[in-house]
């Protein structure tokens, strides 16, 4: 597998395409006005308590207060390093008072009316390394499969530990690599957190303390795999800066790092602007002549699968099965792609073997392991459902680049023309009753009068038949479908 990292630099904004075998997998996007504040240490202020959630809300500066869980403050069962810290206090209020000041680091962006999520167990990232200063421990991520090389990896920070410094849990990207690098990495974090230590010790309350990386940095050092063949840049002078911090933290993938310079942008010449309206449609079309549709909700994702325009060649059930294999790996693109999270439903095609739903169970884990987020799959429920979820701690592609629409207000529809005639007439009935008015005005959109002239003409006449008064109307051009005004004359 080929992996390249594409890097569009535009004056407010910053994308990220990760492409693999020239297909898009990945997109990342940062604007100016909407920086990303995964990975931010602040000085926060308590500003309540809520023992019935087991809860705080912290002050850190930004629009709404940020929050935080009792299980985000003490030292958890660690699923990655397989141990546990020390006994779970039993009330938020054993920890947190109101007006109290507490470092806190963002590990959820502020999503829809939702405030940041935050932790008091700060983490610093470096290229192979994630630093716990709270704690002493060594881990090693469990993508790393090999026993030998977790041990390796191991024993090289082990040897050079000091118990004051805090725990580390090594990367999957580490694997392979030399102690010296991992050393190195050691070093960088250490001296990070020696600085951030100084800067809360001055800071006041509300104080960012600690800036993550900007998304193109940041992406070297997270997205950046043995696959990645090349990184092409195509600003100069961020292709300089990547330059300059591949050379001191990943000097392996210095001579990957292009300058892009072709006559066309660079997202058009692979194709990614296309890719990118198409992660904004409901539908996704199978190979097969199946498809996909996918409904994001405020507390759910659902996809549903389809046949489609594919009849097969042989019974329905092999037609079935063959269509809910293809899409587990369209499902999978997708998730990634538009960085669907929470809790995710896919209704496949009903199938009728056990052996096809273990099939197509399975092709849609191993889909899934390339996915750089968590993500947890259940088995098939007797609705013939897959209850999935996948981590979520930013923002999906639909919520970056759209807006609910001012017409439906993100109902996804309408109300039609039809509807809104009825709904005129009974606002005249009802008027009739309350107000003593010669005759009425109708102002309303030109498909609602239209509709009234033309198929509702003779419903009019028995309204005005029935109120003994004309009816006029004027067409307002401003008006959505959905408004209309009575005016008494």
């Amino acid at each position: 597998m080929s992996e390249e990292l594409l890097i569009n630099i535009a004056p407010r904004e910053t994308r990220v395409a990760l492409v693999e075998n020239g297909v898009l997998q990945e997109i990342y996007i940062e604007r100016q006005s909407k920086r990303g504040l995964v990975g931010n240490i602040y000085l926060g202020r308590v500003v309540r308590v809520l023992p019935g959630m087991q809860a705080a809300f912290i002050e850190i500066g930004l629009e709404r207060a940020a929050f935080l869980h009792l299980s985000d403050i003490i030292d958890r069962y660690d699923e990655e390093s397989d141990t546990s810290h020390g006994p779970i206090p039993e009330c938020i209020t054993d920890m947190l008072k109101e007006g109290q000041t507490i470092a806190v680091q963002v590990i959820k962006d502020p999503l829809g009316s939702k405030g940041a999520r935050l932790t008091t167990r700060i983490t610093l990232a470096s290229r192979f390394l994630v630093m716990m200063p709270n704690l002493i421990h060594i881990g090693v991520s469990a993508r790393i499969e090999d026993e030998e090389e977790r041990e390796r990896l191991r024993a090289i920070l082990s040897g050079q530990s000091d118990e004051n410094e805090g725990g580390y849990i090594i990367r999957t990207a580490a694997e392979g690599v030399s102690a010296e690098e991992l050393l190195a990495n050691r070093k960088y974090l250490q001296k990070l957190w020696r600085s951030i230590q100084i800067k809360l010790k001055k800071a006041k309350k509300g104080q960012i303390i600690h800036e993550d990386l900007s998304l193109g940095l940041r992406a070297l050092r997270d997205l950046v795999t043995k696959e990645t063949e090349r990184v092409r840049i195509d600003q100069h002078a961020h292709y300089e800066a990547a330059l300059n911090f591949a050379k001191t933290f990943i000097p392996n993938i210095y001579t990957a790092i292009e300058y892009y310079q072709g006559e066309r942008p660079i997202f058009d010449f692979y194709y990614i602007e296309d890719e990118l309206q198409r992660a904004l449609q409901r539908k996704v079309t199978l190979k097969s002549g199946g498809h996909l549709i996918i409904d994001q909700t405020e507390a759910m994702t659902t996809i549903d699968v389809n046949t489609g325009g594919f009849v097969g060649n042989r019974k329905l059930e092999e037609t079935i099965f063959k269509t809910n294999l293809e899409a587990t790996t369209s499902i999978a693109r997708q998730l990634r792609l538009r960085n669907l999270g929470g809790i995710i439903i896919i209704d496949f095609i009903d199938m009728v073997e056990e052996e096809h739903k273990r099939q197509v169970l399975r092709a849609l884990e191993r889909a899934l392991s390339k996915d750089h987020a968590k993500c947890n799959v259940s088995q098939v429920s007797g609705l013939g459902l897959v209850e999935m979820t996948r981590k979520r701690t930013r923002e999906s592609i639909e919520h970056v680049l759209c807006e609910p629409c001012s017409l439906c207000n993100g109902r996804g529809s309408i109300k039609s023309s039809e509807t809104i005639c009825h709904e005129i007439f009974r606002e005249l009935l009802r008027t009739d009753k309350a107000y003593d008015a010669k005759s009425y005005l109708i102002l309303a959109s030109q498909s609602v009068v239209d509709r009234i002239l033309d198929e509702d003409s003779s419903a009019l006449a028995e309204i005005q038949d029935a109120l003994g008064k004309t009816v006029q109307f004027q067409v307002e051009t401003l008006y959505s479908q959905e408004q209309f005004d009575v005016v008494l004359i």
